[in-house]
């Protein structure tokens, strides 16, 4: 018996992209949908979209860098539906800059949303999990950005290392019970988060230049070669049947730069 079998799935930033396509997809696998995202329009839609198809689901607006926020989410999602046995700690924000020209207030919100949404995750819904019994499995989006970087995007680099940690961590600690977790560490996807920069950039009037130009370049090729949100999705849903860890949708473009920056690791050891 898998974590699918039994019990409802939460999928936070559930309004777009890879969270959207998740909670379409643990649907299709008959399992009732709690959607959350900070867009209460979006979300809603999504669950009107989800429901128009017969899917037993439910919108929650949810701020996921807010710890009782979350809290009241698990509490509506097991009051709802008795059990949670997937729980997608998903929600992801960026901005682009250099790092010591980004605002703390931008370098707040985008390790409250990317690094302290899945911490909240973690701390609301394992416990529930480990005390409902049975199979259950916690789903944690990182991103390629937890294992390389680039420029311009320190603080979204820094949550998504974090979180690869923390899964990792979680994974030990989990270790002899029926919770399982995986680590998805997505490459180009095609997902709302880069119009979201922009847009960010453009209202707060930052990003200017060279950090702009390596953005839109960034855009034309997701857009062009970016992986379905859809087909992530699909590979995620496998992944925990599988109770697999790793999961690198789209890894094998990027397989070769992590190798190299362990070789790399490996060569400054310290030996020389």
């Amino acid at each position: 018996m898998t974590a699918l079998a039994t019990g409802a799935c939460v999928v936070t930033g559930a309004a777009s992209g890879i969270g959207r396509a998740l909670a379409g997809a643990f649907a299709a696998e008959g399992m009732p949908v709690v959607l959350s995202d900070v867009n209460q329009p979006l979300v809603e839609e999504a669950a009107r979209e989800l429901t128009a198809q017969g899917v037993e689901c439910v919108a929650s607006a949810v701020d996921v860098s807010d710890a009782a926020a979350v809290e009241r989410l698990a509490d509506h999602a097991f009051a709802q539906f008795g059990r949670v046995s997937v729980v997608c700690n998903n929600a992801g924000v960026s901005t682009m800059g250099k790092q010591w020209e980004i605002g703390i207030e931008d370098w707040d919100w985008v390790i409250g949303v990317c690094l302290r949404g899945v911490v909240n995750g973690v701390r609301s819904f394992v416990p529930r999990m480990l005390a409902q019994g049975g199979p259950a499995h916690v789903v944690n989006t990182a991103s390629m950005g937890g294992l390389l970087t680039s420029p311009f995007i320190g603080p979204y680099a820094a949550a998504k290392h974090a979180v690869v940690g923390l899964s990792k961590g979680l994974r030990a600690e989990l270790a002899g019970t029926e919770v399982g977790v995986s680590v998805v560490c997505p490459g180009m996807v095609r997902t709302p988060i880069l119009e979201g920069m922009r847009a960010h950039m453009e209202h707060t009037g930052t990003g200017q230049g060279e950090e702009a130009r390596f953005l839109f370049d960034a855009l034309e090729r997701g857009l062009v070669t970016g992986m379905p949100a859809d087909v992530a999705a699909g590979i995620i849903v496998r992944a925990v049947k599988d109770d697999q860890f790793w999961v690198l949708p789209n890894g094998a473009v990027h397989l070769p730069s992590v190798q190299a920056d362990f070789e790399e690791m490996l060569a400054g050891d310290g030996a020389n």
